[in-house]
């Protein structure tokens, strides 16, 4: 080869030597097939959805710390009753709430009920059903508490908590709680509330069409003979001694 020649050919690497340098993406690391196999194989498990952080896990309850006096703890008691099995009762005064099972048993529940001045009574159907419902306080509540927000979305920071039951077409419901501690008070605005873990449970056994039958505070049944010998109530014969007729109060 003349010396011309491997001038020319020198030159022109030096000039291709200088364009990749002043072109920085031209110039790639050096890596191993294996090492490339693991730097760019697709994770099979990577999956991406908008639900999966937009909503919280529909059937996950978080623990709750709190520990329920025995009273409130939700179990399988004696309670003869004329109501059909998949009946809700809601004794009001007692902050419980039996579901029917028949055979004269029923599931108890510990729940928080109305504050004074907001406790109510009387039959009502589950007419929707509704898992880590949206809050939209009623125009009631707006009123006597003009902070609240217009709306709140489903989630474990909602005052309705995991689970809904709507009660007819009226403002109340069955729910769960973000503060499991009001569970045996008196402190709600007239819904019913449960542990996130009892709403899941009654939720679950619960129907749309479902009765539910709102014991009057005044009128509360007697919390010992429910456990050992229950007596016998139905919502057609539960009388208020001083006012009459249980539908009088309705």
């Amino acid at each position: 080869m003349s010396a011309r020649l491997k001038v020319r050919i020198a030159s022109r690497r030096t000039v291709f030597a200088v364009a990749a340098s002043a072109l920085p993406f031209l110039v790639l690391p050096v890596v191993t097939a294996h090492a490339q196999a693991l730097s760019y194989a697709p994770a099979p498990s990577a999956t991406w959805s908008n639900d999966a952080i937009s909503r919280p896990d529909l059937n996950a309850v978080e623990d709750e710390a709190v520990v329920m006096p025995e009273r409130l703890r939700r179990i399988t008691v004696n309670f003869p009753t004329r109501e059909a099995a998949g009946t809700i009762v809601i004794d009001t005064g007692n902050t419980a709430l039996y579901y029917v099972l028949g055979g004269g048993k029923a599931i108890r529940y510990g729940v928080g009920v109305g504050r004074e001045g907001f406790t109510w009574s009387g039959v009502q159907t589950v007419s929707r059903k509704t898992e880590w419902p949206d809050w939209h306080p009623p125009q009631e509540m707006i009123a006597r508490q003009p902070y609240l927000p217009r709306f709140m979305a489903g989630g474990p920071g909602n005052p309705l908590g995991a689970r809904a039951m709507y009660l007819g077409s009226s403002v109340y419901r069955i729910h769960g709680t973000n503060d499991p501690t009001t569970i045996g008070k008196f402190v709600s605005s007239g819904c019913i509330r449960l542990t996130n873990e009892d709403v899941v449970d009654l939720f679950n056994r619960v129907n749309v069409g479902t009765k539910v039958v709102v014991l009057p505070k005044a009128v509360p049944l007697k919390f010992e003979a429910i456990a050992e010998a229950p007596r016998s109530v139905t919502s057609a014969s539960l009388r208020d001694p001083r006012a009459g007729a249980m539908s009088s109060l309705y």
